[in-house]
């Protein structure tokens, strides 16, 4: 595991590629930011709290740690107890296993909740629109980038 601190500069540049992706209001005010590079192409992402975790080129929300209210600012699919299983295990998301949606546009980020509790599971990105997917009765509609167990999530317990 490599870690270091991004510079001001590069601080700056991810804020704003989180900023133009993320709800407003949920790109937090910090000076810098560690990383932590989990995998290739995968980084845990802290500054005064867990902030977000990277996977190539996309920044999703850390779902452990964070203020719950952060992952309240995105839009959700909620799905059912069959599913949960099988996204905690990295799975995309399909549409048989989704109960309930928020409005939301592909590419968005997305929360995926169980259906008993309403937990975070995991943070994806959106491959349809929710018009689209909720007109759907097969296929992918969230694409699993962070879940609950995951390398992230592991690394974040040892730090």
């Amino acid at each position: 595991m490599k870690i270091f601190v991004l510079s001001k500069s590069e601080t700056n540049d991810l804020l704003d590629k989180m900023g133009s992706a993320w709800p407003r209001d949920a790109v937090p005010k910090v000076k810098s930011i560690k990383v932590y590079e989990i995998d290739d192409g995968k980084r845990l992402l802290v500054a005064d709290e867990t902030l977000a975790v990277q996977v190539q080129s996309n920044i999703v929300p850390f779902l452990g740690g964070n203020k719950p209210d952060l992952l309240q600012l995105f839009p959700s699919v909620t799905v059912d107890m069959g599913a949960v299983k099988f996204v905690c295990n990295g799975a995309k998301v399909m549409r048989p296993g989704i109960t309930d949606f928020d409005s939301f546009m592909k590419g968005n980020i997305i929360v995926v909740k169980d259906q008993k509790h309403g937990k975070a599971l995991a943070a994806g990105i959106a491959l349809e629109d929710s018009t689209v997917a909720k007109a759907m009765t097969k296929g992918y509609v969230v694409d699993n980038l962070h879940h609950i167990s995951d390398k992230m999530w592991e690394a974040y317990k040892e730090i």
